[in-house]
């Protein structure tokens, strides 16, 4: 499928090439027009990642980004054996597992009362192997493993998408995608991954996400000498906040504190000291510590939003030839540590729908691309609205309670954490074990060399 466009009105344009794509300049105006097979808007995990599954079943696309480079907000994730499964039929797990240690184990503690609960954070013996093993990573590593994979002129950097909209052009539908620049491009297919705010949810009629009452401060702790804890995940769960530190390696500590309100800030200095004087007070001095060993430029405080989940089973996440991924299509609270695994899984998915319509040829199917589409998110949908119910229940069910339910009802929360460890974790674990199957491997030479 060489991405060569018709030319069109040759005495009023002039056409140049770059990376098999036409491109036309109107020579009246600075517009730009390019035609592409596949845009995605947005290069954070879920567009890297839907652009490298593209890629390996031999479809090219074109990734736009808003940023002048990767965006690396949020110093590290959780990667649970979900996402493992996913990063290995991209191709690059090997990349990024044996930078870090597994994560078998978990402790939550009661700040009232000090009382201890012990979890596993493995279900089964397949996931007990440390290639499968949760691990805590620099979101800055998994977005290089995923772009290293990628042509350098398959990511456009400092393009904002200002409106998108479908026309019918010789009976196929074509979506034109706006940029803040003036540049206008045409796609056969569009992939929305730009976020919680997205535009092409928005356009799909997705409900914008709601808020959860909840705020969080993720952030990343460095000790040059090492921080001494064991390769271990502890959780603190007080009134009406929630905090843990997860090991990213010998010297550095990932840690996250959610509470009731909602707040945000990219003052470091203030978000410091909003946890260290307010929001953590009367926490262990352990935790204490490893937020004073902050790097500040780490820090950020955020409010936790979601998308109802009767809202991607009732309406649509696509239409015709559009659609979204990750969290432009699911927004989660953190709270089963699953937003950059589900979109890591997403991308596996989608791929391996569309690619039911690459031809013998090596070409694809254009006119049924909205059939592959509807298809990856039949398949999505009852997934990640079960796992945003899930998240959003976790952390409803962990903290303490506070005010009114506090004075009257809180046997109920001593209640809610035994049901919550007697039966929740388990099935909190089976979401994290999910199989999002494989991707059939093909070489992106041999389709592309292809005209459609």
């Amino acid at each position: 499928m060489l991405r060569i466009a018709e030319q069109q009105h040759p005495t009023e344009q002039n056409s140049y090439q770059t990376r098999g794509k036409a491109f036309f300049k109107n020579q009246s105006s600075t517009k730009m027009e390019i035609r592409e097979d596949v845009v995605i808007v947005g290069g954070g995990i879920a567009g890297l990642a839907t652009a490298l599954a593209l890629k390996r079943i031999g479809i090219c696309s074109l990734v736009l980004e808003r940023s002048h480079e990767l965006r690396t907000t949020g110093a590290a994730l959780t990667l649970f054996p979900n996402a493992w499964r996913a990063l290995s039929a991209l191709g690059v797990a090997h990349k990024i597992s044996s930078l870090y240690p597994p994560l078998f184990k978990g402790y939550f503690t009661d700040v009232a009362t000090g009382e201890t609960r012990q979890v596993s954070l493995s279900r089964t013996e397949e996931t007990d192997r440390s290639e499968l093993g949760p691990k805590a990573v620099h979101r800055r590593i998994l977005l290089e493993a995923l772009s290293e994979e990628l042509p350098a002129d398959m990511i456009r950097f400092s393009a904002k998408l200002a409106s998108i909209h479908t026309e019918a052009v010789n009976g196929e539908t074509i979506a034109v995608l706006r940029l803040e620049d003036g540049t206008v491009i045409k796609a056969k297919a569009v992939i929305g991954c730009d976020g919680v705010h997205s535009v092409v949810a928005q356009w799909l009629g997705l409900s914008p996400p709601v808020d959860s009452g909840r705020s969080a401060v993720r952030g990343l702790s460095v000790y040059p000498q090492g921080h001494g804890y064991a390769n271990e995940v502890q959780q603190y769960l007080a009134e009406a906040a929630r905090a843990g530190v997860v090991p990213v390696s010998s010297t550095e500590l990932y840690w996250f504190i959610a509470y009731e309100g909602e707040e945000s800030s990219r003052d470091p200095e203030l978000i410091k000291r909003l946890v260290m004087e307010n929001k953590a007070k009367g926490f262990p001095q352990k935790f204490l510590d490893v937020v004073e060993h902050s790097e500040l430029g780490s820090l950020t405080l955020d409010p936790l939003k979601l998308r109802l989940p009767w809202n991607l089973l009732l309406r649509s996440a696509h239409r015709a030839n559009v659609t979204v991924a990750g969290d432009a299509m699911h927004p989660m609270t953190p709270d089963l540590g699953q937003g950059g695994c589900t979109a890591l899984e997403d991308a596996v998915v989608l791929a391996r729908s569309i690619g039911r319509l690459v031809r013998a040829d090596g070409g694809l199917e254009w006119g049924r691309i909205g059939e592959a589409l509807e298809a990856y998110v039949k398949e999505r949908r009852w997934r990640v609205a079960g796992v945003i119910a899930g998240a959003y229940f976790m952390g409803r069910a962990q903290p303490g309670a506070s005010g009114w339910v506090k004075k009257y009802f809180s046997w109920l929360t001593g209640f809610a954490r035994n049901i919550f460890f007697r039966f929740g974790y388990t099935r909190i674990l089976a979401v994290m074990n999910y199989d999002c199957g494989k991707l059939p491997i093909r070489p992106v030479e041999a389709a592309s060399s292809k005209v459609d």
